[in-house]
């Protein structure tokens, strides 16, 4: 588990690590199942009245769909980050600012973890930088090589193709 012990860490810095199972139930949302566990570990120290500063390096494997063809890829997500953890009512939420409840001893880093790794995992996955994608006719792979549907004119382009002068090479 991500926990640190708040009096540990005013009296000086802690390290902290751990991980999180893909199956953790902090996870039930993700909307892309994990490969591998998230591991975390960093140095977690006070940083004033009530605050608490976190130098976490988070890593994992996310399995995600290719846009184009929709063949799985386990893609790794590394970040480094720095969270602010603070006690007071008053400081600001969202942007690696975390609040920690009145009267917390022991405080659970997972829920951040979650957050940081949810905010890190790339929009698009792309199995290959020149991933052909799907037949839009017959829905077959064209990574795989041709689909063997017939070439078809898109009807939309008849009034231009009607303007083009005719090709002395036809001819």
């Amino acid at each position: 588990m991500l926990r640190v012990a708040l009096p540990e860490a005013r009296a000086g810095a802690v390290e902290v690590a751990g991980e999180i199972a893909p199956d953790d139930p902090i996870l039930a949302d993700a909307d892309w199942p994990l490969a591998a566990p998230i591991r975390a570990h960093g140095r977690f120290s006070g940083a004033g009245d009530g605050k608490f500063y976190w130098k976490a390096h988070l890593e994992t494997t996310v399995r995600a769909d290719c846009r184009r063809c929709l063949v799985q890829v386990d893609v790794p997500v590394r970040i480094t980050l720095g969270l602010i953890f603070s006690a007071d009512d008053d400081a600001p939420e969202g942007e690696g600012c975390y609040r920690i409840p009145p009267r917390t001893q022991v405080l659970d880093l997972a829920d951040a973890v979650r957050e940081e790794i949810f905010l890190a995992m790339p929009q698009f996955v792309e199995c290959r930088p020149d991933c052909r994608g799907l037949c839009p006719r017959c829905g077959a792979n064209l990574n795989d090589g041709p689909c063997g549907c017939a070439e078809t004119a898109d009807p939309r382009w008849d009034a231009l193709r009607a303007l083009q002068p005719p090709d002395p090479a036809t001819d």
